[in-house]
This record gives structure tokens, C-alpha cells and sequence, in this order.
């Protein structure tokens, strides 16, 4: 079956539903259907952003022959309920994280997932930049030696002010963690990725640094201001601006991160370093096509993205020729090549090359244990 055979219906007209439209566009796969919080709402995002048919709510779009695949990019409570839906409609899955609020929740979408035989896949799309898969496979070869420590940053401003708002903030929507659960769950996962070992304890210290927001009586898009003449009330917050983190991985690996969404200037920004016995990897996601090697005895070096200087899994991923940068919109354009390869021949690989069920169940296990080591102020196991 071609990319152009298959018809892909998504649940949310946000930033991130529309994301994923503009990437499987470009794959060559048909977007059949979107669904939003309400009929009238969806068509008037889907009209702005040039998407196609509404259905009336996630039920008819289930029930619709036409749509194989579904992707989940709604608020974070919904993610649970409306992925099982869809499994049991038949339809491969892919879902934005979190994959669930809980690891109670995600254990059963991983064992619906495989009772299905259906393609499952988690947008944990950092992994996709070209240069990260670089990275991998440069420390599975040995190249820096045995890794000793991963560090690194995922910072924001978006969430700098006591006006800024978004449904994330509150815990029933977005769930217990909000900065951790939101980017730094992207950064565990890369490291994971990246060095190929993973967390096995944490100890967190997470930081609430505007126990008080002004809350708008409107909504409020991702990473958009208030309207200036909204009503505004007061509202008590309990999840995390920014949090800090030490790590231990399973083969003695250390690490330490740091998250923030009030980090003024700083609009998305992550930063990996991966420091072994005898070199070095660093890359930075504002300059996504550089990855600086260190080392002690000669001059340190600067790997660009290029194909013919890359290994094959980081090299399939660099569409441009070298020097035209590839973003963010482009992880998702090799994330869903990925995964809808695996959806033409109509069922997972053996050894899927993209984040799966059990990838998402993984990341939500971590943060997880974030949030029990930041309550109790101790070293906490990660419990898989």
C-alpha cells in the first residue's frame, strides 16, 4: 500500500493537530477528517489552516471506513479514552504525549496495542532531528567510549508571566507535572534514545515559582497571549514552572537536567550533552544541524548535517542537501515516514525505528518517579 492510500483522521485543531497535517501532507498521505472540542470551533480552525472535512464529534470520525489511521493530539486527560477508542475501532494510533496521565492507564494501552496488531506509535518526534540519530549511533559504536554523563536543558519563556494561561496549567486537563511532563518528558526520552541505556532513579527538586496566575475566562492557544480585554481571575497553582533533576541510568551512567517554561528569551530550546571516556557529543536545537564533538588530545570538531557524512538512520532522515537547515516541522515529516511504513504493509515491524506504546508507557514511568523523589526530597526508583 502507497502513503497516498491511506487516510489519516486528527483529533485536535491546535498547534500540534496542525503540525501533524502539515507533515503528513508532505509524506503524501490524505488527512480525511479532523475533530475538535466542538463542531463549530473545529470548523472554524480547520478553515483557517486549509483542513478538510469536519466530522461531528470522535465517534462518527471512528466509525467512518475511510479514516485507517488515527492521530491523537487533544489535551492530555482525553489521550487515554480516545486512543483505546480507537484501537478498538480497529484504526492504527499514533498519539502525541503523554500516551496517558498515568502509568495505570498506559500499561493497558500498550497490552490493547499488541492484542490489536495495530501500528502504535508516541510523537516523541526530538528523537527526529537527523543529528540525534547521529549521535546515537556514534555512541553505539564506541566512538566517545563508554558514556559517563548526560546533561543538558529544555527551557521555554512562553510561560514567563503571572498572565500566561494555557489548559496545561491545570491539573484535570494536563495532569499532576506540567513543565517536566510537557518538554522534559521530550528530553528524557532523548537522552534514553540518544545514549541507549536507560533511568532507572531520579531525584527531582520541582519548582512553582507563580503560585498565582491571572486564569483569562477565554481559552488560550499554545504558545498564544490572551486577548488584552479578556476578564481575568485569580487562580492557585500547584504544577511545576521549571524543575531540576539529578539521573542514574542502568549501567552507572549519571545525569542532570533542568526544565523551565520561565526562562526569559528562551523559546525552545534543548540542549543534550553526552560526555564519555575518551570524547564528547553536544547538540543544540537552535542550531539543529551542527553537533559539536569534543575531545582532550586534538582539535574539538563540528559535524555538520550532511547525508554523505552521516550513518545510514541519521542519513535517511536528511532530506535537504547540507547547509538547508532542517527544523522542527521536519521531525515530524521523518517520525511519520517512519511509522507509516510500518502502516502500509498494516501492522508493526519487529523493531519499530520510531517511539511505540511502550516508549510512551516508558517516559510516563520516569516522570512518574520525578514527582514521588520532588514530594518525598529522596533518590526514587523508576518502576516499569
Amino acid at each position: 500500500m502507497a502513503h497516498s492510500d491511506i487516510t489519516a483522521g486528527i483529533v485536535g485543531v491546535g498547534f500540534i493537530g496542525v503540525a501533524h497535517a502539515e507533515a503528513l501532507r508532505r509524506i503524501g498521505v490524505t488527512v480525511g477528517g479532523v475533530v475538535g472540542s466542538s463542531p463549530e470551533r473545529t470548523r472554524a480552525k480547520a478553515e483557517q489552516a486549509g483542513l478538510p472535512w469536519v466530522h461531528h464529534d470522535l465517534e462518527a470520525m471512528l466509525a467512518d471506513p475511510g479514516i485507517d489511521v488515527v492521530h491523537v493530539a487533544s489535551p492530555n486527560y482525553v489521550h487515554a479514552d480516545q486512543v483505546m477508542a480507537a484501537l478498538e475501532a480497529g484504526k492504527h494510533v499514533v498519539c502525541e504525549k503523554p500516551l496517558g496521565l498515568s502509568t495505570e492507564q498506559t500499561e493497558r494501552l500498550v497490552a490493547a496495542a499488541q492484542d490489536s496488531g495495530r501500528v502504535n506509535a508516541v510523537c516523541l518526534n526530538v528523537r527526529f532531528y537527523p543529528l540525534c540519530h547521529q549521535m546515537r549511533a556514534m555512541v553505539a559504536a564506541g566512538e566517545i567510549g563508554a558514556p559517563r554523563l548526560i546533561t543538558g536543558t529544555y527551557l521555554q519563556d512562553w510561560m514567563l508571566q503571572a498572565t500566561d494561561w494555557n489548559w496545561r496549567i491545570d491539573p484535570a486537563a494536563g495532569g499532576q507535572l506540567r513543565a517536566v511532563a510537557d518538554i522534559g518528558s521530550h528530553w528524557l526520552d532523548l537522552a534514553e534514545f540518544v545514549s541507549g541505556r536507560r533511568v532507572t532513579e531520579v531525584f527531582a527538586d520541582l519548582h512553582t515559582f507563580l503560585p498565582v496566575r491571572l486564569r483569562p475566562t477565554g481559552s488560550v492557544e499554545t504558545f498564544a497571549a490572551a486577548a488584552a480585554d479578556d476578564e481575568v481571575v485569580e487562580e492557585s497553582i500547584t504544577s511545576d514552572d521549571a524543575a531540576s533533576m539529578l539521573l542514574r541510568f542502568d549501567d552507572g551512567t549519571r545525569g542532570a537536567l533542568t526544565v523551565s517554561q520561565v526562562s526569559a528569551g528562551r523559546k525552545n530550546s534543548i540542549n543534550i550533552e553526552v560526555d564519555g571516556e575518551h570524547s564528547s557529543l553536544s547538540w543544540f536545537s537552535e542550531d539543529p544541524d551542527r553537533m559539536w564533538i569534543g575531545h582532550r588530545g586534538k582539535a574539538n570538531e563540528v559535524l555538520h548535517r550532511d547525508a554523505g557524512m552521516l550513518a545510514p538512520p541519521a542519513a535517511d532522515l536528511a532530506v535537504y542537501p547540507g547547509g538547508h537547515v532542517e527544523g522542527y516541522p521536519d521531525t515530524f515529516r521523518g517520525l511519520f515516514s517512519a511509522v507509516y511504513a510500518d502502516i502500509a504493509k498494516g501492522a508493526p515491524s519487529s523493531a519499530p525505528a520510531y517511539p511505540t506504546f511502550a516508549d510512551g508507557h516508558d517516559v510516563v514511568a520516569v516522570t512518574e518517579a520525578v514527582a514521588a523523589s520532588a514530594q518525598d526530597q529522596r533518590w526514587t526508583p523508576v518502576k516499569r
